[in-house]
């Protein structure tokens, strides 16, 4: 008996010890890093961008723990803010003229941008989706394509917050990229 309360008290200590180590952020910092550079050139063309978040809730990560409420973070931005940012920035660059009275429209949707880890008590397993909708209107066609990045981890003890955050900024940086480059896209604007 003194031996289950010892083992008890010592297994106690050592989960509190690695819980408490370090404290954990309440936002996360989303800032995607698009720097290969493009050879696309886009002369004398101008977009409007309008980005919508169609998420019901504005979280980025939720952990859930049997019979706990989940636990949730956000990005410290609006990840509509930092994905126009991002976008609007590269476009330009390449020569796209970003302005709200332009004949071409490119309106995109946050579908989803959701890493959920399920916390046991001495593993994780996490798996995470984003999912963006592009819709080009030149004034006279719309074209809309689907772009997503799903992924899956897991590991012992604690989810590591630092670790989910660079994740999620490599494939919502994968997916910028992939719609900055997109053939269709950038030849449907007149």
């Amino acid at each position: 008996m003194k031996y289950n309360k010892a083992l008890l008290a010592v297994t106690s200590l050592i989960i509190t010890l690695l819980s408490g180590c370090a404290s954990s952020p309440s936002h996360l910092i989303i800032a995607p890093e698009l720097t290969s550079p493009s050879t696309v050139q886009q002369v004398k063309k101008q977009a409007s961008l309008n980005i919508i978040d169609m998420r019901i809730a504005n979280h980025v990560v939720q952990i859930l723990r049997d019979g706990e409420a989940a636990t949730l973070f956000s990005a410290q931005e609006r990840l509509e803010d930092i994905i126009k940012h991002s976008l609007s920035k590269r476009w330009q660059q390449q020569g796209l003229l970003i302005q709200a009275s332009a004949v071409n429209s490119i309106n995109i949707e946050i579908e989803k941008a959701l890493i959920n880890i399920t916390q046991e008590m001495m593993s994780y397993q996490a798996k995470s989706e984003i999912r963006l909708k592009v819709s080009i209107n030149n004034g006279h066609q719309t074209l809309t394509s689907t772009f997503k990045n799903n992924g899956a981890s897991n590991g012992p003890f604690k989810a590591d917050i630092a670790v989910l955050e660079r994740n999620f900024n490599q494939r919502l940086t994968n997916l910028l990229q992939q719609i900055l480059i997109n053939e269709k896209i950038n030849d449907f604007l007149k």
